[in-house]
């Protein structure tokens, strides 16, 4: 399995990556090292799924 379709588990560390974001780019790297980091996925304009 590459690291590419890697399945994570609770408490495993997460992959770098980047997406795209209103402002741009945004990358997990920065955060790194930071006691906790939340990731919030919402659709477009919080409408239903």
């Amino acid at each position: 399995m590459s690291d590419r379709t890697k399945t994570l588990q609770v408490g495993d560390t997460a992959p770098d990556f980047s997406l795209p974001s209103k402002s741009g780019q945004i990358s997990l790297q920065p955060y790194r090292g930071k006691k906790s980091v939340v990731l919030l996925f919402y659709p477009l304009a919080w409408t239903p799924v």
